[in-house]
């Protein structure tokens, strides 16, 4: 899911159709989203995450369908740009406490819900 939304941020593609193979429900509408805002503010993003997700729990616990996930999300090398090139803004990015959701439906595994908290939360 985040390279798809990494890809999609480089245009800042609100339409991208590969944002939905890897997510659906809530966690797409808040991929949109974030994608809409960069395309009304004129930026784009570029870089890379730094993702090191591990599962918190499991349903059912032996043949699991549905995991809840936790990350420490870094951003502070994924940062906005300008469409002429020059950094959005000074904040450096940072690392954000994050909650999701997936859940294989129809043999496909899905992020159905994400949760970025603020930034120095973990």
């Amino acid at each position: 899911m985040w390279n798809d939304l990494v890809h999609a941020s480089l245009t800042a593609d609100v339409n991208a159709p590969q944002l939905s193979d890897h997510a659906s429900a809530g966690a797409l509408q808040l991929l949109r989203y974030g994608l809409e805002q960069e395309q009304k503010e004129g930026v784009v993003s570029k870089g890379q995450p730094v993702l090191d997700p591990v599962v918190v729990s499991s349903q059912p616990t032996a043949q699991p369908v549905k995991y809840a996930l936790r990350d420490c999300f870094d951003d502070t090398h994924w940062l906005q740009y300008t469409k002429s090139g020059k950094l959005k803004n000074d904040v450096p990015g940072g690392h954000h406490l994050t909650d999701a959701t997936v859940e294989l439906n129809d043999g496909t595994w899905k992020v159905t819900s994400l949760y970025l908290h603020e930034a120095g939360t973990c």
